[in-house]
């Protein structure tokens, strides 16, 4: 009889989950605008006001863990789950770009608190032996909001709807996800014996391994998410780069509904390992692109969609089990941490693919950018195979 996994707390924190994302990434590619049209931002003035956010957020990722670790985790994460939701409210009466600027800061910081909190909660409430599924269909939530969110965001302002009207849009969706928050019924987490502050209760020092090999991994994703509409118009691909994504969230839709199961079955490593072998053919094929248009713009557009579905496959089969593979090296006193140390490696990755994928491209090309991604995939195939799987089957704990 296996455990039961669908239960009313694991629905409420999927809801919760969604409607936080769907919150934020219906702003995504609205904000851009709004500093545009209302402040008059330059282009690079609008660029680090944006990038405060992730900064924010990276800079409270491994103290979140230390405090999911030492604190109750359910009230935890109703406080950042909160304060990230009034900060739509706060949009809205920001009158200078510095107030707003100060908003987002505090914006980002909450962010990462309650992506720590969740992803930590969720843990807590699902059995351990469905973990690698329920975390595929806990991220599977965030998914489904980014192939959405980022749509209805701009509809909305294509529609001529004001930026408080959109405004309103995400915090309302926050206000309904806060509710389900509130509703989710965490087990009782016993005080646990304070150890001595160590580097180990903000990095899970064993997950550093796992830790680089992500990293490398989320450089050329990094300049995906954010490069790849340019690296089309630069090539001359004349598609809706839009639907890449809406692609990408297929992929990833699709893989995580059985890649989870896999993990669950022990397979961690091995289902990582399939995941990166498809993601390096993919930025290979990326970089690619810049040489196929020539040979027929047709077949570029379709296998420029075919890399965006095999990206989403890709990272939808990885992130489950990388997830999984963290939490497993880790004591149970220890998931925040383990959490914390998964997302702030991706999130460095992200970071460091923003500035490489933007230097690279102003030194040279965007198809030079994808294939110095593409050779990172493989180092981090490599390592991980060669490094990273020994030491997990050396060192988990189940």
């Amino acid at each position: 009889m296996k455990d039961r996994l669908i239960t009313p707390g694991y629905c409420f924190i999927l809801a919760a989950n969604f409607l936080l994302y769907f919150g934020f990434w219906l702003l995504i590619p609205v904000l851009p605008f709004y500093l545009s049209e209302v402040f008059n931002a330059g282009n690079s003035t609008i660029g680090i006001i944006l990038s405060c956010y992730t900064v924010a957020a990276l800079c409270i990722r491994p103290f979140s863990g230390y405090f999911l670790d030492s604190f109750a985790r359910k009230p935890l994460y109703l406080l950042a789950y909160f304060v990230f939701m009034t900060m739509f409210a706060g949009y809205i009466i920001a009158g200078s770009l510095t107030l707003f600027i100060l908003f987002r800061i505090i914006h980002g910081v909450s962010f990462g608190m309650v992506t720590v909190a969740g992803n930590t909660v969720v843990i807590d409430i699902m059995p351990s032996s469905r973990r690698g599924e329920g975390l595929g269909y806990y991220g599977l939530s965030n998914n489904i909001a980014m192939a959405v969110g980022p749509m209805s965001g701009l509809f909305l302002h294509d529609a001529g709807m004001s930026f408080t009207t959109i405004f309103c849009c995400s915090l309302c969706s926050c206000l309904a996800g806060f509710m389900c928050a509130m509703s989710v019924k965490t087990p009782y987490k016993p005080p646990v014996k304070k150890e001595p502050v160590s580097l180990d209760r903000f990095i899970l020092l064993k997950g550093i391994p796992a830790g680089i090999s992500l990293l490398l991994l989320s450089i050329p994703y990094g300049m995906t998410t954010n490069y790849v509409a340019m690296y089309a118009k630069e090539i001359g691909i004349n598609v809706t780069t839009g639907f890449f994504f809406t692609f990408m969230a297929a992929g990833m839709a699709i893989s995580r509904i059985f890649s989870g199961k896999l993990v669950d079955k022990g397979k961690v490593t091995q289902v990582i390992s399939a995941g990166l072998y498809i993601v390096v053919s993919s930025f290979f094929l990326l970089s690619a692109c810049v040489y196929i248009i020539q040979w027929n713009a047709v077949a570029c557009s379709i296998i420029f969609f075919l890399i965006a579905l095999l990206l989403g496959v890709g990272f939808g089969i990885m992130f489950p089990a990388y997830n999984t593979l963290f939490v497993n090296l880790a004591p149970n006193s220890q998931r925040g941490t383990a959490t914390s140390t998964y997302l702030t490696s991706w999130d460095v990755g992200i970071g460091i693919g923003m500035l490489a994928g933007g230097y690279i491209s102003d030194v040279s090309t965007f198809d030079r950018s994808y294939l110095f991604g593409a050779c990172l995939t493989i180092i981090s195939t490599l390592y991980f195979n060669r490094k990273v799987s020994p030491h997990y089957h050396k060192n988990k704990l189940r």
